[in-house]
């Protein structure tokens, strides 16, 4: 069983679990915000384009990605009920899973790419889209498999190590991309094909390094990661039952995302451009955070394995001001410094287009200023809910905000026909509605009567399933 202390669930703690992991997802912030400040140098359409064709593609690894994320919760609730063997069987499932998905998703290419044919935006930057989507689709493999690894490594709270190789990918990617995209070093400029190549080769290091460390003599030895490369039909159950909602909710809430992006961008290349440099700025605000939901999920699933609803309930308050305090660092800088933040995006020849998105996409990003709040309320509250294995009604009252957006932006561009800035603070308004109805079923405490793993020694609760 977890050993529990006076500093179990505190600000200390969820800081040394969770910093790692918003420095691995910053760095995978840093790769996207590079690729597209890069190809914003040759034009807002490419620009535009690698951001339309990344959204497709993870929307088409999604579900997946989603329920292989699972993995966190389920091996921290094994390690905190005192079965540390099974941890490194949960990610094997977890890899089993990301191999059988990885040919679906190759399969999804003509879909994909006929979404972006009617998806009425400009028909030069659905060009690009393409070009970029089929080349960076064959990356999934290495983020279905990295979420795998890094799942163990969350859940176990050895997350420098997710750090590590994140930095690894990161620096990779960047100076990849910068040969590949401008024609360095004797290459030839590729332009976007470029940003998607060097985005592959940055990817498949950072499963390279920890796949290294997952089989490294101390995890071996400790956690069986060699003898537990086996197919277990009740770890796979659990992972299946409880991360299916994840990997519904993550496909669902993406594609709404996604859905709402396109919504944006059909309304011109101006729009398309201020959105785009919005929205890269507010992933720079938002994927730290996911750092924060990692940590969270992973020590309430920790105390929920160990019988300890008290600390993980102090874990999630924990979590919420450490979010609340990076909320008001992007804060200030989304008010003070917006038009130093538009001005990376300039291109090397500023066009008309550039300069009529500029006022557009500094108000844009005023008003994102107090999204970032309301994304640190559901990242801390969703991540509490899904590790004490409240995966289902976490999900559906996620999907129903981002489907509830969907409709919103619908109405504001479509009906009303209102201007970009005023359809993008009506969708700020809604995210703020729905963060209090997350909050609310985490105050309910229906989360803490949700048994997902039995500890040892305890026979009594088997959730539907038989402990080996």
């Amino acid at each position: 069983m977890e050993k529990i202390t006076r500093n179990s669930g505190g600000i200390k703690e969820i800081i040394m679990l969770a910093i790692p992991m918003v420095l691995s997802f910053a760095c995978d912030t840093i790769m996207i915000f590079t690729d597209r400040m890069f190809l914003a140098k040759l034009g807002p359409l490419r620009m535009n384009a690698a951001m339309g064709g990344g959204m497709l593609s993870f929307v088409a690894m999604a579900f997946f990605l989603g329920l292989t994320g699972y993995s966190t919760a389920l091996v921290a609730q094994y390690l905190g009920s005192g079965q540390k063997k099974r941890c490194s069987i949960v990610t094997t499932q977890s890899f089993f899973i990301s191999l059988i998905a990885y040919p679906l998703i190759l399969m999804s290419k003509p879909i994909m790419v006929m979404i972006i044919q009617r998806s009425g935006i400009q028909a030069e930057q659905a060009v690009y889209q393409i070009t970029y989507f089929n080349i960076i689709i064959f990356s999934t493999i290495f983020s279905l498999i990295r979420s795998s690894l890094s799942g163990f490594f969350c859940g176990t709270g050895e997350t420098k190590i997710v750090m590590q190789a994140a930095i690894a990918s990161m620096v990779a990617n960047i100076i990849l991309n910068y040969i590949l995209i401008f024609g360095k070093f004797g290459f030839p400029a590729l332009g976007i094909k470029g940003a998607a190549i060097g985005s592959i080769l940055g990817g498949l290091l950072g499963v390279i390094i920890l796949f290294g460390k997952y089989f490294s003599r101390k995890y071996v030895k400790e956690y069986n990661t060699i003898k537990g490369f086996v197919l277990d039909r009740v770890v796979m159950l659990k992972l299946l039952k409880f991360g299916y909602p994840a990997g519904i909710e993550l496909f669902l809430n993406f594609s709404a995302f996604t859905v709402m992006t396109y919504l944006f961008h059909s309304e011109g290349v101006v729009a398309a451009t201020a959105t785009t440099i919005m929205l890269n700025w507010d992933m720079v605000s938002f994927v730290p955070l996911l750092g924060v939901e990692v940590g969270v999920t992973s020590l309430v699933g920790r105390y929920m394995g160990a019988q300890s609803v008290n600390i993980a309930h102090k874990s999630a308050m924990s979590g919420l001001k450490l979010s609340y305090f990076y909320s008001g660092v992007i804060f200030i800088i989304f008010v003070f410094f917006t038009k130093e933040l538009v001005g990376v995006f300039k291109p090397e020849v500023v066009s008309d287009v550039y300069l009529a998105a500029v006022p557009i996409a500094v108000s844009m990003i005023r008003l994102a200023s107090l999204y970032v709040f309301v994304e640190a309320i559901i990242v801390t509250f969703v991540g509490a809910l899904r590790g004490a294995g409240d995966t289902f009604y976490s999900m559906c009252l996620t999907v129903g905000l981002h489907g509830f957006i969907v409709i919103v932006t619908f109405i504001c561009l479509k009906i009303f026909n209102m201007p970009v800035e005023q359809a993008w603070l009506a969708v700020v308004v809604t995210f703020i509605c729905g963060a209090f109805l997350i909050y609310l079923r985490y105050r309910s405490g229906k989360w803490k009567s949700i048994k997902v793993v039995v500890p040892v020694g305890d026979i009594s609760m088997l959730d539907g399933f038989h402990e080996v």
